[in-house]
């Protein structure tokens, strides 16, 4: 089982420029047709679609992705959304494991970072500060 808060927290490091290219790449191939080139997401995100589901949320800062811990996050897009939901969960987001290699998603995730603006990185690093107390 994965390390909640800060676990794997230096494996997607946004400051690192291979890595964060690396990820672009994988971003616009597996991730950018449902979750937008400019990590928008789809429009009414937070509005459930005819079959129950949720369209793909924005991974900027409008969206909640940076609230949530980096192994969530891996385990969320190597194993899907469903594996972290309650039963039942109807979900369009794909478990990537099979399609990506660990150090793949692990740059999709260090991409995404990489976009944030510093005062959400500044958030989320005071949240893991505060929950490591």
């Amino acid at each position: 089982m994965m390390a909640a808060w800060p676990g794997h927290a230096g494996q997607a490091d946004h400051e690192n420029p291979q890595q964060v290219a690396r990820g672009a790449e994988v971003y616009v191939a597996y991730c950018a047709s449902c979750h937008g080139t400019n990590l928008e997401g789809q429009p009414n995100w937070r509005s459930r679609k005819p079959d129950g589901r949720l369209p793909a949320p924005p991974h900027d800062e409008t969206g909640h992705t940076w609230h949530h811990p980096d192994a969530i996050l891996f385990s969320i897009t190597r194993d899907g959304t469903a594996a972290h939901a309650p039963a039942g969960y109807l979900t369009d987001m794909p478990g990537f494991g099979d399609v990506l290699s660990d150090d793949e998603i692990w740059s999709v995730l260090a991409y995404i970072k990489s976009r944030w603006p510093k005062h959400i990185t500044a958030r989320r690093q005071a949240a893991i500060r505060e929950k490591v107390k």
